[in-house]
Parts: structure tokens; sequence; C-alpha cells
């Protein structure tokens, strides 16, 4: 009678340990892929937010909105001033949110914890959680307007995204916060896990760079193109009509390797 043969322990040892084996080859391989997905998710989210700012300036003359920046310093603090006018045009929740950190984990209102959080901020209908930040100087102050915060000089607001070099101008980008003014002069964060403790009126680029897709972020311009962006990068891009893009945390301006903290030092130079 023939009689079946069943599997050692030794084989089944065998077995698993080249299934563990296959597991530990595929699984980085697979986390790359899972990023690579939610990276071109994170790029079509700033395309939808492209199409709902080319139909907001397109009813607005081609002007962005004006907000606090004509008189009322009501929910400044909070992004009320860009928040409240897209909304009409951004209901679908998942445009606010990069994949890479698609919800905030503290209790109460606030910045991105850690580099994979979201900020949340208080809103008429609870809270706005999101992901991303506006360049507050594409604002449309009143001309002739006096500077409500000494960091937003008004001849230096874009107010139109019908400029020279729109393919450089950042309109929204990644974000620790609600919205970013920076400066040329503004210096990168010690620590890139963590939220900046800058940016009240200085080093407000500590806001627009967050390393959520490997010393890189996807960035909507004013042109509406969307392309990815090293962190170095940032510091030639042209914020505002003052901002000198050979400044100097630019090769053009002298910066050195050593000049920036430990978790930018490996990216990127530009």
């Amino acid at each position: 009678m023939y009689r079946r043969r069943a599997f050692t322990l030794i084989e089944l040892l065998v077995v698993i340990a080249i299934i563990a084996l296959l597991m530990a080859i595929l699984m980085p391989a697979l986390n790359r892929v899972k990023k690579q997905a939610k990276a071109v998710a994170c790029k079509m989210n700033l395309h939808q937010w492209g199409l709902a700012f080319t139909m907001y300036t397109g009813d607005n003359d081609g002007y962005f909105y004006n907000g606090w920046l004509n008189g009322s310093s009501t929910g400044a603090g909070v992004g009320e001033w860009w928040r409240e006018s897209m909304r009409p045009l951004s209901k679908n929740e998942k445009m606010w949110l990069c994949p890479m950190a698609s919800e905030h984990h503290a209790l109460a209102w606030g910045r991105a914890l850690d580099t994979f959080d979201a900020w949340q901020t208080p809103a008429p209908h609870g809270y706005d959680v999101g992901s991303y930040t506006p360049n507050g100087w594409m604002c449309n102050p009143k001309p002739g307007l006096s500077a409500l915060w000494s960091r937003s000089p008004i001849d230096w607001h874009w107010r139109t995204a019908n400029v020279r070099y729109a393919s450089n101008v950042p309109v929204f980008t990644a974000g620790w916060w609600v919205d970013a003014w920076p400066r040329h002069t503004d210096g990168p964060a010690a620590y890139g896990g963590s939220a900046p403790v800058s940016g009240t009126n200085k080093d407000e680029m500590q806001f627009a760079c967050v390393n959520r897709h490997a010393g890189m972020q996807n960035c909507l311009f004013a042109d509406w193109s969307v392309r990815r962006v090293g962190l170095k990068e940032l510091w030639t891009l042209k914020w505002h009509r003052a901002f000198k893009t050979a400044g100097v945390w630019t090769q053009a301006g002298g910066v050195q390797p050593e000049d920036w903290p430990d978790w930018m030092r490996g990216f990127k130079e530009y």
C-alpha cells in the first residue's frame, strides 16, 4: 500500500526560512512602490488645486485672495484668509491631504507634529485638516495699504499668477502649517522630523520645508504646472518679488554642505 510521505520538521523550517528571506528581499521594493504611488497621488492633489486656483483667479480678474490683508486680522493666524476663499472649490477632503500625511494626530489644533503628520485648525464647521501650505506672497493686498505684519511688505506680493517666470513661482506646496511667507535669508530647521520652532516673522521657509518624499516635495507653480522640488531647491524658487534666488542658502550664494543641518546634508545641492 502506498503511504503518503509528510514533511519533516527540517523541511518545514527550510520552507519558512526561504519565505522569510524572500519577504526580506521584497519588502523594501514593495515599500518603495507604495511611497512612489503616494507621491503620484500627492501630485494629482496639487493638479486639482491648480484647477481650483485657476477657477478662483478667473472669477476675480486674475487676482488671488485679499482676505485679512485688506483690513481684517480675524482668523489670520489660522489661515482663514485662504481656507474660506478656497473652500467652495475644494470640497473633496482628500485634496487637502498628502497621502504621506493624511491625518492630524494631536487632540488640539496646531502645526503638524512630525514629518508625516498633518496640521489642524479651527473652521466654521469644526476643523480643517491639511498637509499643504500656500505661498502667502501670492496674496493681493489693496494698493497703498500698510503692511499688517512686518513679514509682509506690500510690494513683495505677486497678487496674480500672470507674472514673469511663473514656472518658478510657488503657489501651493507641502507644509507644516496653514501658510508660509519665505524669505531668502530664512534658515532651515535644526531637526527634520519634528515641527519647526521658528516661523513668526522669521525663518518662514521652515514651514514649507518638510521631508515627506525622500528629500523631495511636490509643488504647484504659478503657471499651474506641478513638479518635484528638492528641499534645498526651495531656496532657489521665486517666492516673492524681492526674493533672491541666488541667496545665502544656494550654491550660487556660497552655501557649503556643512552649513546645512545634519538631516539635510545628504540631499542634492542647488
